[in-house]
């Protein structure tokens, strides 16, 4: 069975909160103060995001950092 990698973990794990606030990507980008490509790039595990990226994720979802990373690195949610 093939492992699934931590940027798509990350991904899904980002538009699964953003979808459950009822925000799409362009209202979390306003937030974010960034575009929908960034948002999208993220949730599609194209890119690594940094910490600062990380820190207004949360901060934007209104969740704990470690809401963000709610998963187990088997690709299965805790």
């Amino acid at each position: 069975m093939k492992r699934i990698g931590i940027k798509i973990l990350f991904g899904r794990r980002v538009r699964e909160l953003r979808l459950s606030k009822g925000m799409t990507q362009f209202d979390l980008a306003m937030l974010m103060k960034t575009d929908t490509k960034q948002i999208g790039r993220i949730e599609r595990a194209e890119i690594n995001s940094s910490l600062e990226v990380i820190y207004k994720l949360a901060s934007c979802l209104d969740v704990d950092i470690k809401e963000l990373f709610n998963f187990d690195c088997k690709g299965h949610q805790r």
